[in-house]
């Protein structure tokens, strides 16, 4: 009880410093936004030492807690990283400022004129696990949008988290920002996350960014409205009119680029046509990098494959394993993936265009590809130089959330003594 109500007190008083700093960043012009997001980019390259130590000390904690290798993948910060961090940083501050920004306007036979423009949302909370470049990914797309953060991460990444927020307070202060635009909640003690899922009024949404587990836990106990990212049961489908070659780069890239990113291909789908003509390749090919294989019916006999049990569809692996099956053409494909899927991302190789759009104008995912890897459903990819998270749900924003998603809008009306009759 003594927990909760520190954590009640540290989240109200964390919520008033952001809902004061909202209101500035709202008029904040664009020149002093993309200041402050320059100045931070400028620290993370000067604190590469500092992060890298921080970032150390959050792995031994990982080992010692049991991570997996793909969350400690996930955790995992080298200089490269940090760059793709500042780089990052540095494609936010050169994108155009939504907020302001006319969406559509019309004049009306009343004598009225009618404007919809961008406005920010107010305050978000943001709550993740592991990856600490969501620190300054959520701080740089919030701070674009004229929007005040808090950002709740992972247990795990908690120093990292420190040291790259460190480096988004410096960015705010040269800029002359309030340093409560971007705040980092800082205890790993979880009744943090549920003050965070209780503050009406203080915070206007929340995001979170993780496993099953925690955006369950989010969607139960939240009341304040959520974007919802859920699993990443990415699939891909390798369809009969597929290019073989394609086909095997496709699917090893979705797999084993990255396994622990939400984007991971989860279940292959390959149509027994394909199969008739060209063997169990695709799947030798897996074998042969590593992956476990946990294949259903006549895949079960290829050897080194491991025989799918029913929960293996529509599970979120985030490890080398993925489960496989044959599918009798693109309706069976789109079948299963709608009774599996989790609106994602789902790819389909194929050269057929006839099936490429039935498999579009079949499933209502956030991203459908086509001859793709799932492993670009990433904001960064999209052109939005980061993002907050990957909206599966089909309001107000979905697929990758970046800043012009964080953004609301309102009506500007404008008259010329106009009385009603």
């Amino acid at each position: 009880m003594k927990d909760e109500i520190e954590a009640q007190g540290l989240i109200i008083q964390m919520g008033e410093a952001a809902r004061a700093a909202a209101i500035e960043l709202a008029q904040a012009t664009a020149d002093r936004k993309h200041a402050a997001l320059i100045g931070a980019a400028h620290e993370i390259r000067n604190r590469v030492p500092e992060i890298l130590e921080a970032n150390e000390k959050d792995m031994e904690f990982g080992r010692q807690k049991g991570l997996s290798d793909a969350m400690l993948d996930r955790l995992k910060l080298d200089e490269d990283r940090l760059r793709g961090i500042e780089d990052g940083l540095r494609a936010v501050a050169e994108q155009r400022d939504p907020v302001g920004e006319v969406v559509t306007e019309w004049d009306r036979p009343n004598g009225l004129h009618i404007q919809r423009v961008r406005t920010p949302i107010g305050v978000i909370g943001v709550v993740y696990e592991s990856r600490p470049n969501v620190t300054a990914d959520a701080g740089a797309l919030a701070l674009k949008s004229g929007n005040a953060v808090i950002l709740r991460g992972g247990s795990e990444s908690l120093h990292s988290s420190k040291a790259i927020h460190a480096c988004m307070v410096e960015g705010l202060r040269q800029a002359k920002l309030p340093e409560a635009s971007i705040q980092l909640v800082p205890t790993r003690d979880r009744a943090a996350v549920t003050a965070m899922l209780q503050a009406q009024g203080l915070i206007d949404v929340i995001i979170p960014r993780g496993g099953k587990g925690l955006v369950g836990l989010v969607q139960r106990e939240a009341r304040v409205p959520v974007f919802a990212h859920l699993e990443g049961i990415c699939h891909v489908y390798v369809d009969a009119d597929a290019d073989p070659e394609k086909a095997r780069r496709v699917v090893l890239n979705a797999k084993t680029r990255r396994t622990g990113i939400c984007g991971s291909a989860e279940c292959l789908l390959i149509d027994r046509a394909f199969y008739d003509k060209n063997g169990p390749t695709i799947i030798d090919h897996l074998l042969s990098a590593g992956v476990e294989v946990r294949a259903d019916g006549d895949l079960a006999n290829v050897p080194g494959t491991v025989v799918a049990q029913p929960d293996d569809f529509g599970r979120e692996f985030l490890d080398m394993i993925i489960a496989a099956k044959l599918v009798e053409g693109v309706d069976q494909a789109i079948a299963h993936i709608r009774r599996y899927g989790s609106q994602h991302t789902e790819s389909i190789l194929t050269e057929n265009d006839a099936t490429a759009d039935r498999f579009f104008r079949g499933l209502d995912s956030a991203i459908l590809m086509r001859n793709a890897s799932t492993q670009f459903a990433d904001g960064g990819e999209f052109g939005m130089g980061a993002e907050i998270g990957i909206a599966t749900g089909k309001m107000h924003a979905r697929g990758p959330v970046g800043a012009e998603q964080l953004t609301s809008f309102k009506y500007l009306v404008t008259g010329d003594g106009a009385i009603r009759s």
